[in-house]
């Protein structure tokens, strides 16, 4: 008699992607400047560690918050009673005013329709219960965030489709590659119940175009499928092109309570664009009625605490500060984004432009032994085993094309990424000499393998041609 369950002993979670390994990995030799100074750097996680002084500051200012207090007054026992699951008012309009804000203020957000879930992997999850049934799919454009694989169809059995996006147009969206995705969908027998996208990109650290939402909207309508946009890097956009959302789209549309209206839905997050991922804090926001209800519902698994809701509705109701929290974030995201990016090419390591996000995507296919995958994992294995550097290969984002790398610059003090760039550029330095010179004998060897084939090809046409033209004679 089987004791445990299928889900308890299957491997279906993805726990074993090259993203997690190189987090194992990781956690088993993590740098620490003084005490483990040759350790792993952790550049795998998309952590925004850089405006955590703005955030003490406040909470030095506002005690009463920080201690659970309202007019001096402890609320700390009626904090640690059973709260609703739907939330506290006071928090939910403190956030729809935060997203407001995010997105200049060219969209506003109904908080009724607000949705809170423990982090944005409880609220995507939850809206595949709520949109999908198991063995039923979702198109996703590649590169897209590893985690995917288990948060959107580990407990739902809800399948992934890839959206194949190349290098040869920034790996934006197109036409042919929505419909091609969606042919193969059929082609396996799945019924296609919605595009899910992630604006801005994780890992690309691009935000979406104009022309890439109206398409996908377009699409939606066309085949009365879902939209969900996952929106959690939208207070990380540093550099132009600005942010836009889904939301500003549909309004520029006037597809205000149409049947598209309720057929896109939102999922936003405090961890990347506050850097509070420990506060679990996620949010479906959704004009379906009955998403939002069954959503509700469903949150009851994944609440986020009273007192976490206490106290970041006091901060975000603090405009002064969140609009100095954004402005400064963004600035330090952006030279933050430049310092990596300048590491990068003094190793002779371009990447994606890019403006949004935690992180970069790092080309590196000039570095492979050979244009594969197999190739692109044995160079992985090198910077993280040897260089000491974890990064997240392109193909556990499902990437088409070997030798592209997600590397993070917001999780460490300046002083570590500086240490980072210089082991990579020792290591490139030394590899690529090593490469180059393995490919060049190589070259080398076939040219003359191909010299050797040609001149014996020669000679034989010369044997076979001086005997064809003495065969009449003989006979």
């Amino acid at each position: 008699m089987r004791l445990l369950s299928r889900k308890a002993t299957c491997n279906s979670h993805g726990q074993d992607s090259s993203y997690f390994l190189g987090w194992q990995e990781y956690e088993k030799n993590p740098f620490d400047e003084i005490t483990n100074p040759k350790g792993i750097i952790q550049m795998g996680l998309a952590e925004n560690q850089l405006s955590f002084d703005l955030l003490e500051s406040w909470l030095t200012k506002n005690p009463d918050a920080a201690g659970f207090k309202s007019e001096g007054e402890s609320i700390f026992r009626q904090l640690a009673l059973f709260q609703d699951y739907h939330g506290f008012p006071a928090f939910k309009n403190a956030f729809v005013e935060f997203m407001s804000e995010i997105r200049g203020n060219k969209v506003s957000f109904d908080p009724s329709h607000l949705v809170l879930t423990a982090g944005a992997t409880s609220a995507n999850e939850t809206l595949m219960f709520c949109l999908a049934e198991p063995g039923e799919a979702f198109l996703l454009p590649t590169p897209y965030y590893p985690g995917f694989d288990r948060d959107l169809k580990w407990r739902t059995g809800v399948e992934i489709v890839p959206i194949q996006c190349t290098s040869s147009n920034a790996f934006q969206i197109t036409e042919a590659a929505l419909l091609d995705a969606y042919q193969e969908a059929q082609n396996r027998n799945l019924r296609v119940k919605g595009v899910l996208v992630t604006n801005p990109s994780n890992p690309l650290g691009t935000t979406m175009t104009r022309n890439e939402l109206n398409l996908l909207v377009s699409f939606i309508e066309a085949k009365g499928i879902h939209l969900i946009s996952d929106e959690i890097y939208s207070g990380t956009v540093f550099s132009s092109p600005d942010f836009v959302s889904v939301m500003e789209i549909l309004k520029a549309r006037n597809y205000e309570n149409t049947d598209v209206w309720n057929r896109v839905h939102l999922v936003n997050s405090l961890s990347k664009d506050l850097g509070l991922p420990g506060f679990r804090v996620g949010a479906i926001y959704s004009n379906d009625d009955m998403v939002v209800s069954a959503a509700t519902k469903m949150s009851s698994f994944g609440l986020v605490s009273s007192q976490t809701q206490y106290l970041l509705s006091a901060m975000l109701s603090d405009k002064k500060f969140t609009k100095k929290y954004i402005f400064e974030n963004q600035k330090r995201l952006r030279q933050r984004h430049r310092m990596l990016v300048s590491g990068l090419e003094k190793a002779g390591i371009k990447c994606l432009n890019s403006n949004a996000g935690l992180f970069c995507w790092v080309d590196m296919r000039h570095l492979l032994k050979s244009n594969t995958f197999e190739a692109e994992m044995e160079l992985w294995k090198n910077i993280v085993y040897d260089v000491k550097l974890n990064i997240s290969p392109g193909s556990s984002c499902h990437c088409t094309e070997p030798g592209w790398f997600r590397v993070c610059f917001a999780n460490m003090s300046e002083e570590t990424l500086e240490l980072a760039m210089q082991r990579l550029k020792a290591f490139v330095t030394e590899y690529s000499s090593t490469v180059l010179g393995q490919n060049m004998s190589s070259s080398h060897q076939s040219i003359k393998n191909s010299r050797r084939r040609s001149i014996t090809k020669w000679v034989f046409r010369l044997s076979f041609d001086d005997g064809r033209d003495r065969e009449p004679d003989q006979r």
